[in-house]
């Protein structure tokens, strides 16, 4: 299905895009304080609380200069989906337009945005049961096994999903187990892409030398600011949540379970940004009209640009 066109008297939403260290949150303020704006976060990790260093949070100083959504949401413990972001993103834009503010969507997430858009397949939630005896049996009966069963059940998923992609396998039989039809079926249903706004898409994509040493200095940062103790404390609270197998907290994990040292970790970490902002730039080169800008969103002469494309949409 076709999203509904949009209409020039359709309140306008901001996207800003990009990878990670690519200076998302800087434009984001800026143009929120110069154009009565609010920011929702478009991030998977910063949408649970103490989870700060290694998420890149706004500081509590710049989530006072406006108003934030889709910040410290839910604890670590909490699974939290595409789905609900959706859901609760698009509540917060409603929010904003009715006070006829300008919503500005930030963040490096792609699933989330692309949920947020374009909607998602009506898919239930995660069967954890499920998952789990699918994982004991792949490690039981090894490699091929889920695919086998996944092509008994659902050959055309299968067909589609490479034999060594786990997570993709086991995500398609739990939704095949819960449902009692294959992904091909529910795929079929339309899905329910955003109306009633105008969507202005900004880019950011800074020289790409330049971005990896701010990458590299970042993670360096977060361990000098408490990273290791951080995930310390969150470890002894929630114990090894999924949401602590992101970027960063993975590799405090690996230096507190001591098979590598606090400069390997650190060396992983920035390593993984770098991989990570490589991947995000593949996601976002997929969005429709995008204004790219080859620059950090720090920078004067970026913001100058981005305020004067808001200038031109916002009328």
């Amino acid at each position: 299905m076709n999203p509904a066109p949009e209409r020039k008297q359709d309140p306008l939403a901001v996207l800003i895009l990009g990878p990670t260290g690519s200076g998302k949150t800087a434009l984001s303020l800026a143009l929120g304080e110069q154009f009565q704006g609010e920011i929702i976060s478009c991030d998977s990790v910063a949408v649970y609380r103490g989870l700060d260093l290694g998420s890149a949070k706004p500081s509590r100083q710049d989530q006072a200069r406006l108003p934030h959504y889709l910040i410290d949401v839910v604890n670590p413990d909490h699974a939290f989906t595409a789905g609900d972001y959706a859901r609760l993103a698009r509540a917060a834009l409603d929010e904003i337009t009715q006070r006829h503010h300008v919503p500005i969507v930030t963040g490096g997430t792609g699933l989330y945005l692309r949920a947020l858009t374009q909607g998602l397949h009506a898919v239930p939630i995660r069967q954890e049961k499920t998952r789990e005896a699918l994982l004991q049996g792949h490690e039981k009966h090894g490699s091929g096994w889920l695919h086998s069963l996944l092509t008994e059940l659902d050959h055309e998923s299968a067909q589609r999903i490479h034999p060594n992609d786990i997570p993709k396998l086991i995500r398609a039989l739990e939704i095949m187990y819960a449902i009692g039809q294959p992904l091909s079926v529910v795929f079929a249903v339309p899905k329910d892409p955003l109306t009633g706004f105008r969507l202005l898409r900004i880019g950011l994509n800074p020289p790409r030398p330049a971005l990896y040493e701010r990458l590299n200095q970042r993670a360096a940062a977060m361990f000098a600011l408490g990273l290791v103790e951080e995930t310390r404390c969150l470890l002894q609270q929630f114990g090894r949540v999924r949401s602590l197998d992101s970027l960063g907290y993975r590799q405090a994990l690996a230096f507190l379970d001591g098979t590598i040292s606090e400069a390997e970790a650190i060396a992983a970490a920035q390593q993984g940004h770098r991989n990570y902002a490589k991947r995000q730039l593949t996601w976002f080169r997929r969005e429709p009209a995008v204004h790219w800008i080859e620059d950090f969103g720090d920078s004067p002469h970026v913001i100058c640009k981005a305020a004067a494309l808001l200038q031109a949409n916002i009328a």
